[in-house]
């Protein structure tokens, strides 16, 4: 993981909500459905008794949805902006969170305390460009997880990506015309690492606004995260995809015994 991660994370963290049609409607939908994977993996009586840390947690979106529904939640991120931003969007919306700047590769030494849960959503292991990275990065999770504790991870379907290569995605209209959102993605020679370049396009009184922000990433196949998963002593992992999760990402699940 590089010094872009850190950068495109504090710079989109005031504008990170224009990515989606109705960030509201995200939290919402998004935290109903990890809910129900989290129900099919652990016998949960009531959700106020299991803790939850979600370690990539950018500016709330699952970390609040998961928190409504009951989660005694923990969130930690790399970025302080998006931490911060985060911390006054869960206010905002009346629920307790315990917010935290941590790098998910240090988790045994930034974050206290152990957690039924540990949650990392919307892509981000994939930041981890090297095997000892995400490697690292899962013995610390494992660390932060009691016995018989649960991992979530989402992260964008390369195993269908890397098969198309695709240089751009297509480009997503809101507000009547007025907000148009697009990545344009620059693959590195040898096909397994990516440059994101995310574009905001807005008509803000009259006039068209361009942001773009860039960042690196990893076309992490299944197998590698099976792999990784495997090798830092976690059992039971089973991918939930789309059509079956309803969920927008692949989900992988795994325990700690």
């Amino acid at each position: 993981m590089n010094d872009s991660v850190l950068k495109f994370y504090d710079e989109i963290a005031e504008d990170y909500h224009l990515i989606f049609v109705d960030w509201n409607q995200a939290i919402s939908q998004q935290g109903e459905v990890l809910d129900k994977v989290i129900r099919s993996k652990l016998d949960i009586s009531t959700p106020h008794h299991i803790s939850l840390l979600d370690c990539s947690c950018g500016i709330g979106t699952q970390a609040i949805g998961l928190a409504k529904y009951g989660y005694n939640v923990s969130a930690t991120d790399l970025s302080p902006a998006s931490v911060k931003r985060a911390a006054e969007e869960a206010v905002s919306r009346g629920v307790n969170i315990n917010f935290g700047v941590a790098d998910f590769r240090s988790l045994d030494k930034d974050v206290s305390g152990s957690f039924d849960i540990v949650l990392s959503a919307d892509n981000a292991i994939p930041h981890l460009l090297t095997d000892g990275d995400l490697n690292k990065a899962f013995e610390n999770i494992h660390t932060k997880l009691n016995q018989n504790g649960l991992l979530l991870v989402t992260i964008r379907d390369y195993d269908a990506l890397v098969k198309e290569k695709l240089t751009t995605t297509q480009p997503r209209v809101f507000d009547e015309g007025k907000r148009i959102v697009f990545q344009v993605w620059d693959w590195a020679g040898d096909g397994k690492t990516y440059t994101t370049n995310q574009f905001i396009v807005q008509e803000i009184n009259g006039e068209w606004v361009t942001k773009h922000n860039r960042t690196e990433y990893r076309a992490l196949l299944r197998e590698d995260i099976n792999e990784a998963l495997s090798a830092t002593g976690f059992k039971d992992i089973e991918w939930h995809l789309p059509a079956d999760s309803g969920y927008y990402q692949p989900i992988v699940t795994a325990r700690k015994f």
